[in-house]
């Protein structure tokens, strides 16, 4: 089966269980709202490509991990889209939780996937109790403080905000969170800090992007608003470094990842597997393959 298809079946048990009866109807449509409203589904991906390069030992404790991952994810997404931070209309080319739903379920909604995330690892602990705490604490740290997702979106609220440790708080802990969380799974705890910085490089690299998509893209190609960061004035890679040297920066970025894979029976295809990751996610404009 393939990784998007291990994905999307782990997703629909981890989230049918979190909507089941008694639970309120409306706040049951706004967390499917928000786990299905589409998404390429990088982070869980990623994990299971490190997990599937480590030997794939234990596929339903890897699919929890990368279901864990993602439902971490699209809970920030709820959170950040809303009138207190982005106010963002539009989410992944629909509209966002809190428009379709209201503000209230929006952060109730967040609030449910964070807690169906952990729950989700914490269902595998009688099978494999020392690969699911090390995978607790794992995406945990990459969810709180002071390093993780909560902490990044924090520093949109202080005065003075270092772009480096923004992007890595905000993104690149969830991907090193991924990469981690995919060797442990596959029961390569012994490996899995040499995947971290795989994973922090890669989340970095795909912040970069997105201020570069947001600067330069356009709003179907983004599938939310576009000129965010300017509107908000959010700390961004294009407004310190400009669209040239955020460029550069993002080239350096891929290159430190694709350097620190470590070597396994996939090393070359994830290798190239990131090259071709980041050359999509780019603007049109700057891709490549731009006409």
């Amino acid at each position: 089966m393939e990784p998007i298809q291990r994905i999307e079946r782990a997703l629909e048990s981890a989230v049918a269980r979190a909507v089941a009866e008694p639970a309120p109807p409306r706040l049951a449509e706004a967390v499917r709202h928000a786990v299905f409203a589409g998404g390429a589904r990088v982070r869980p991906r990623l994990c299971l490509t490190v997990a599937m390069a480590c030997g794939d030992e234990s596929p339903e404790l890897a699919d929890a991990a990368a279901v864990a991952i993602e439902l971490m994810h699209c809970a920030s997404l709820v959170h950040d889209d809303l009138p207190c931070f982005d106010d963002a209309a539009t989410r992944r080319g629909q509209p966002s939780v809190h428009v379709a739903y209201g503000e209230r379920l929006a952060v109730l909604a967040g609030d449910a996937l964070i807690v169906q995330s952990l729950e989700t690892l914490a269902l595998q602990i009688k099978e494999f109790p020392q690969r699911s705490a090390e995978l607790l604490l794992t995406v945990s740290q990459a969810t709180g403080m002071p390093h993780g997702i909560t902490a990044g979106q924090a520093w949109e609220s202080e005065p003075e905000v270092p772009v480096a440790a923004y992007h890595q708080a905000k993104t690149g802990s969830l991907f090193a969170a991924a990469t981690v969380a995919g060797a442990i799974a596959a029961g390569s705890a012994e490996q899995a800090e040499s995947w971290r910085l795989v994973g922090e490089r890669l989340g970095e690299a795909y912040q970069v992007a997105d201020d570069l998509r947001d600067a330069v893209g356009a709003e179907e190609e983004l599938g939310k608003p576009a000129g965010q960061d300017t509107t908000h004035d959010l700390p961004s890679a294009v407004r310190e470094l400009g669209i040239k040297g955020a460029k550069q920066r993002l080239d350096n970025l891929v290159e430190q990842a694709v350097e620190a894979v470590p070597e396994c029976a996939g090393a070359e295809q994830l290798r190239a597997g990131i090259i071709e990751e980041m050359e999509r996610v780019l603007p049109k404009t700057l891709s490549r393959n731009a006409a």
